[in-house]
């Protein structure tokens, strides 16, 4: 689920606090409300005169024909699409997930939202909130920003290590203390990541750092969220990227801070069911990539016939997004 919104109007400072503390993506309040939002923290506001406007960015639409699904299956290409169903019936949405971009539909409780975030596996754009008691909100919140996609992870066989010689590598530091068997997935090409494991494991040359994923040189792809992948060298301050435990279970990381440094690097080639596989990481024994059993292992350990975890699709990409065409990388 891309957005959670809290409706705030009619106006109600508690409200907005509640948004703000849980991580809300924005609040919904009346136009003379939009600076007493601002002067209680930094959160997208929706209304005439805020961040996202009405009409111009979000429009509301209630469904009562198959007409009005066709117009909001055309609305949602440019806007968000706030869809209201007269009994909250199930169908109208399923519908309008499987062929619109950005719906959103309004719940009142937490169940509603769990429903709304699992109608066809894939959920709604964003909900909006429309509850009014804070600790409520708060739970509704918490739960859906706290959700996870998973990804059904491949074995990768190791073919071949070789040592490389100097280049810059990328270190993302961000802000999720990760544990045993979580890393983030990165690799040579868009078809084949590996699961690199956080620095969360203790080692006689350096003190974890849980929250580090030294993830590999900065030519390499890694996933992020909806599906896309980035370049290493890309990443900043206030990114997302995927994480992703041994099981395939996705948590999101917040970029902190990135690290380039010239460092020593190591090939390492693999094959999949999916086909042939291949990453570069630094030539370290604190960078590790994990077992199918979830345990890490160096990469200064690795030999012929170890297998590894990792991601694996057949669609190539173009600027970070899945496309169905004949790539071939290398």
């Amino acid at each position: 689920m891309k957005e959670v919104w809290v409706r705030a109007d009619p106006w109600d400072k508690e409200l907005v606090t509640a948004a703000l503390e849980s991580g809300a993506n924005a609040v919904i309040v009346a136009p003379d409300k939009v600076e007493s939002v601002r002067e209680l923290g930094l959160i997208k506001v929706v209304s005439h005169g805020g961040d996202l406007s009405w009409d111009r960015d979000v429009v509301e639409v209630e469904i009562r024909s198959g007409a009005d699904e066709e117009r909001i299956v055309e609305l949602s290409r440019s806007r968000r699409v706030l869809v209201r169903t007269t009994d909250w019936t199930i169908i109208p949405l399923e519908n309008l997930v499987a062929r619109a971009n950005m719906v959103m539909v309004e719940v009142g409780s937490l169940d509603e939202a769990r429903l709304a975030s699992g109608i066809l596996e894939k959920g709604v754009y964003g909900v909006v909130i429309a509850g009014r008691e804070p600790a409520a909100v708060r739970e509704i919140v918490r739960e859906l920003k706290a959700s996870r996609e998973i990804l059904g992870l491949v074995r990768f066989r190791i073919e071949a290590l070789r040592p490389l010689g100097m280049g810059d590598r990328v270190c993302i530091d961000t802000c999720t203390m990760m544990g045993p068997g979580e890393g983030a997935l990165v690799g040579n090409s868009s078809q084949a990541l590996f699961l690199i494991h956080a620095e969360s494991i203790d080692n006689p040359y350096v003190a974890p750092r849980p929250f580090r994923v030294n993830a590999g040189p900065v030519h390499a792809y890694v996933m992020v969220p909806g599906g896309k992948t980035r370049y290493l060298a890309e990443l900043k301050a206030g990114d997302d990227v995927v994480g992703v435990s041994a099981s395939g279970q996705t948590l999101p990381l917040v970029v902190g801070r990135v690290k380039i440094e010239r460092r020593p690097l190591l090939l390492i080639e693999a094959v999949s069911a999916m086909g042939p596989a291949a990453t570069i990481c630094q030539n370290a024994e604190t960078i590790r990539l994990v077992r199918p059993d979830g345990e890490a292992i160096s990469v200064v350990q690795l030999k012929s016939g170890d297998e590894v975890l990792g991601y694996a699709e057949e669609a190539g990409r173009h600027f970070g997004h899945k496309i169905e065409e004949s790539i071939v990388e290398r």
